[in-house]
């Protein structure tokens, strides 16, 4: 079995665009599915693939951190969709022999279960595989980079001098770093997260990129890790001739103190101002009736194609 990883090219492009149609059915039949109890066609007995997982790895200075939530595998052989499976996954196939078999990674854009999809900036990992029917082939763990054509417009770590997160005029809290080897920082990544403390006195926060992108006719997503105790809302503020608009997107929710990731799409919204700039904000009041509101952030990613 040779496994690799390979750059986004035509053939993978139309199956990301022909994934998507089938997801209502996947998320019902696949994501749920445990057996299969009746075949058609000539081979009644299947072959099963199973996968432990999908991880991630980078270049840091130019791609930010290997930090993930690849959460589902679609799966092709030879270019033929057998589903979206939550991995870890073992699940059967109706062919035998020598097979290309396509794993996509799989995740839930803007954090909604409901809203599975194959991440079109993580390439596929592509295998040249045996099926043997009635027999398990363990592709086990497998390893997934960055797409040749992504493109990274914005990356913030708080490790550098300065912040590429500004709060704006009206905000009345500000952002600082973690302190270095505070239990508050994102795991061993660096040694600083972005920190916001909202009490009496700083009950309002509202931060925005420190610069404006062109709207590009590509689809755009935003990456971050957070762990906050009080709904913070992310958006774009669009930037016409004559015109500004603030467009909320999504409400993260409180973590329980723990970090997530998510994987925000910004495209539909940016689609409607075609030709404008943006930037990305963020902004929360205080929870009322709560002394202190702690909102921590990191690796912010701001990923379009070329």
């Amino acid at each position: 079995m040779i496994v690799k990883t390979t750059g986004l090219n035509k053939s993978h492009s139309m199956i990301y665009r022909k994934a998507l149609p089938f997801l209502s059915f996947l998320l019902i039949l696949s994501l749920t599915q445990t057996s299969c109890e009746k075949f058609s066609g000539d081979q009644e007995i299947p072959a099963y693939l199973s996968i432990d997982s999908i991880y991630i790895t980078t270049n840091f200075t130019s791609q930010g951190t290997n930090s993930q939530n690849i959460t589902d595998a679609w799966i092709y052989v030879d270019d033929v969709l057998i589903g979206a499976f939550q991995m870890p996954l073992w699940v059967p196939v109706l062919s035998s022999g020598i097979h290309t078999v396509s794993v996509f990674p799989g995740i839930k854009k803007n954090g909604i279960a409901a809203t599975r999809v194959p991440y079109q900036y993580y390439q596929p990992v592509i295998t040249r595989t045996k099926l043997t029917p009635d027999s398990t082939t363990k592709l086990k763990v497998l390893k997934t980079v960055y797409q040749t054509a992504a493109s990274f417009v914005w990356l913030e770590s708080f490790e550098g001098v300065a912040f590429t997160l500004d709060t704006t005029k009206r905000s009345s809290a500000f952002i600082q770093r973690t302190p270095a080897g505070s239990p508050l920082t994102f795991k061993d990544e660096g040694l600083h997260s972005g920190m916001v403390v909202l009490d009496s006195a700083h009950d309002f926060f509202e931060a925005q990129t420190h610069d404006e992108y062109p709207i590009p006719s590509a689809p755009v997503y935003l990456e971050m890790n957070f762990n906050i105790n009080t709904i913070l809302t992310l958006g774009i503020i669009v930037y016409g001739i004559t015109s500004l608009y603030q467009v909320p997107i999504i409400n993260l929710n409180p973590t329980n103190n723990s970090w997530k990731k998510i994987y925000v799409d910004l495209t539909t919204s940016l689609n409607s101002y075609s030709g404008y700039t943006y930037r990305v904000y963020l902004g929360t009041f205080k929870e009322a009736g709560v002394e202190q509101n702690l909102l921590l952030f990191d690796n912010f990613k701001i990923l379009t194609l070329k």
